[in-house]
């Protein structure tokens, strides 16, 4: 799982690694529904350039992929929201997600790291996944 935000370049850097967050999404699911919040996956949207590229990977079915709904972006805002409710749980749950709950932390603090610098630009966002 990944972050992209909006337009060409948005002038600082948007890495976060999120693949303990992926290995962790059905957990991290239902965790957001139990503290009320959209889970990380609900900010999930993809162009057909990307589904091409998760298609090439082996990830998804063709057919499914033509259904999809065009890109969104979403407000940094409201990830903020999720990825703050998902670490201060985690943080005072610290075994939460068994051995899996530090590098869970790492990796949603990188989160909040970059969607407050695109909330402070004002840009729009949305979370990308890869299979590989």
């Amino acid at each position: 799982m990944y972050i992209v935000v909006e337009g060409e370049d948005p002038g600082y850097d948007i890495f976060v690694n999120g693949r303990a967050l992926a290995r962790n999404e059905d957990a991290l699911e239902k965790l957001a529904h139990r503290l009320g919040v959209r889970p990380i996956l609900d900010f999930f949207s993809a162009d057909e350039n990307s589904m091409a590229l998760l298609l090439e990977e082996g990830a998804g079915d063709p057919e499914w992929a033509k259904t999809l709904p065009p890109p969104q972006w979403f407000a940094a805002e409201d990830g903020l929201i999720t990825v703050c409710t998902l670490i201060d749980f985690l943080r005072d749950h610290p075994l939460a997600l068994g051995n899996e709950t530090q590098e869970v932390l790492k990796e949603t603090e990188e989160f909040e790291r970059v969607l407050r610098k695109t909330a402070q630009r004002h840009l729009r966002w949305q979370l990308a996944v890869s299979w590989r």
